[in-house]
């Protein structure tokens, strides 16, 4: 039997998107917890599950975590009292071998996906929008040249800090990463679109633009479902 009434949706679109920044507003409004993989590796790996205690050795190791790994720690996250009302998966799945896990996984807890929302980005935005991020060495706090601009050029409003931009946040780096992804990640758009659960939204404008494109979204999809 599937349980409705929940929200369950993956933010999909190439790096630099705005992926993390959509899924803690929808967070927010919706009171469903955002999931990303490198979150709940690194709180399974402190917490010394058993499935994080197999991840820790893979790490110790300097060799990547196995997709078995990651569902295992899906299958533990959405386990959680928080994920009864849904849950926001921010990066994950990024293979087909990945989204047929999750739909075994899916299958297994008698839930189901809500829908497969795609923020399309062009490739040169996307080397826009990483390449002008910026960071403070202090806090962390992160800016943008052009869509976050600190009220003094290089200092941190939050503490003062200076800020700096990332070795990895270079036009090379963040082309290389795009080729990558459409190799693996791009897929999936075909993956869910022959299930009916993609949907697209144009991934320019501003933040609170693109929130109310997804909300929208969420919100007629669920109306459609019956929830």
């Amino acid at each position: 039997m599937t349980i409705s009434g929940a929200i369950r949706i993956i933010l999909m679109g190439p790096p630099g998107c705005g992926k993390g920044t959509q899924g803690k507003m929808l967070e927010k409004k919706y009171g469903i917890p955002q999931l990303s993989t490198g979150d709940m590796l690194r709180q399974a790996v402190r917490d010394a599950t058993p499935v994080g205690v197999r991840a820790k050795e893979k790490l110790d190791r300097g060799e990547l975590v196995s997709d078995e790994i990651l569902i295992s720690i899906m299958r533990d996250r959405l386990g959680s009292e928080d994920c009864s009302r849904g849950c926001i998966l921010d990066g994950y799945p990024r293979t087909i071998g990945q989204a047929e896990s999750l739909d075994e996984l899916f299958e297994e807890k008698g839930i189901s996906l809500l829908a497969a929302i795609n923020m399309d980005l062009p490739d040169d935005d996307v080397v826009a929008r990483i390449s002008g991020r910026r960071q403070c060495k202090s806090c962390g706090m992160g800016y943008h040249v052009e869509f976050k601009k600190p009220a003094k050029d290089g200092v941190c409003d939050q503490c003062g800090g200076e800020l700096y931009q990332r070795s990895d946040d270079n036009e090379k780096t963040i082309r290389d990463r795009l080729l990558v992804y459409n190799e693996k990640t791009a897929p999936l758009l075909g993956y869910y679109e022959k299930r009916g659960l993609l949907f697209s939204i144009p991934g320019t404008g501003s933040i609170d633009e693109i929130f109310n494109n997804i909300c929208s979204l969420i919100d007629k999809r669920m109306a459609v479902s019956g929830s």
